[in-house]
């Protein structure tokens, strides 16, 4: 019985991989659209007219934030600026975020095409609709966002990268919480244009990341077209693979920690809403139905929030312990940024970079 057994599957594998000519792409980017739009974009929409509008008031708080955060961060370098915010509805997201995945992931799959299968076409229906539903979720919750550009081809300038908001959720936010408005918006501006500052003001992060982003990539098509080679060969290949995943997850936990300690402390002095509003976070952090916190541990984002919380102590911790200028020798290189295992001993990183500057 068990060699009849092993025989049929060994049968259905053999058709499921069986070649049937060029394949294209495993992954159909109008298919992950339009299943997005269906189940994310439910928020009513941005008119043209209110997105212009929303965008000309993100940009004038910018303006009026710029000085408190270089004043505490430090200055971008000469000739280098701030890319400017733009206002955006769940639908407006969700297709510059495929717009960004097929940017990314686009280059690898020409560059390692596969067959046709049965395997490929059941796959691609899998992860049209795991991606579709992902950031269908995302939509709904995303507040802010930066694009840095990964895996462009120019250096990263404010013509390369964009600040975006999206202003249905943050209204959504706004009105459930009954939190002031324009205190709300400037609160969300000053992370994301951290976050600018991080990468546009140290070109060799973006760099750093497109070189681990690329490696993780590159490693999925090292194998050849054949599905049952690519997985042996990604089997093979996973304990190498886990040590760039763990350096990639250091530098965001850094990037976000980073990001958070300067909303509270330069959110703490120049907000009058601050209190009000970090209540909020916090509550609209831990309010999440059974069906959403299921959602985030089976995706890996409750992971990745935990993650940067860690990265908030760690910054926290360097911060009060030895200042702002310190904590800003993890943006010197790559060498300078914390290791995965140093964030839970601050002063344990503080010896090591101290001995670089050195």
């Amino acid at each position: 019985m068990i060699g009849v057994l092993s025989g049929a599957a060994a049968a259905v594998v053999a058709e499921a991989v069986r070649p049937r000519g060029p394949g294209g792409s495993p992954i159909d980017w109008d298919e992950i659209a339009r299943l997005t739009a269906r189940t994310g974009a439910t928020d009513g929409g941005l008119s043209a007219a209110d997105a212009a509008k929303a965008a000309k008031g993100y940009n004038r708080m910018a303006a009026d934030l710029a000085p408190a955060l270089y004043k505490f961060v430090g200055p971008l370098p000469k000739g280098v600026e701030l890319p400017p915010f733009q206002a955006l509805d769940r639908a407006g997201w969700i297709e510059l975020n495929v717009g960004i995945m097929r940017r990314v992931i686009d280059p690898l799959l020409a560059a390692n095409p596969m067959q046709s299968s049965l395997l490929l076409d059941l796959g691609r229906a899998g992860i049209d609709r795991y991606i579709a539903t992902l950031l269908g979720f995302l939509s709904r919750r995303v507040l802010g966002q930066f694009d840095p550009d990964l895996l462009g081809a120019e250096p990263v300038t404010a013509d390369s990268t964009g600040l975006y908001l999206v202003e249905t959720n943050v209204r959504a936010w706004q009105e459930q919480a009954k939190l002031p408005p324009e205190e709300l918006r400037r609160w969300l501006i000053l992370h994301e244009m951290t976050h600018a500052w991080q990468f546009l003001g140290h070109p060799w992060l973006r760099e750093h990341m497109n070189g681990m982003v690329g490696e993780v990539l590159a490693a999925a098509g090292k194998s050849g077209s054949d599905p049952i080679r690519r997985t042996i060969g990604l089997l093979q290949r996973l304990p190498g693979q886990m040590q760039l995943m763990r350096r990639l997850q250091a530098t965001m936990t850094l990037v976000e920690g980073y990001s958070n300690l300067v909303m509270d402390v330069v959110g703490r002095e120049h907000l009058e809403g601050f209190e009000q509003l970090e209540k909020a976070h916090e509550a609209r952090s831990s309010k999440r139905t059974a069906l959403e916190q299921l959602f985030w541990r089976v995706t890996g984002l409750g992971v990745k929030l935990q993650q940067y919380e860690v990265g908030e102590r760690f910054c926290v911790a360097v911060h009060q312990a030895h200042g702002i200028e310190t904590l800003n020798l993890a943006w010197t290189s790559a060498e300078h940024l914390p290791r995965l295992d140093e964030f839970g001993d601050p002063e344990r990183w503080y010896r090591r970079v101290s001995t670089l500057a050195a």
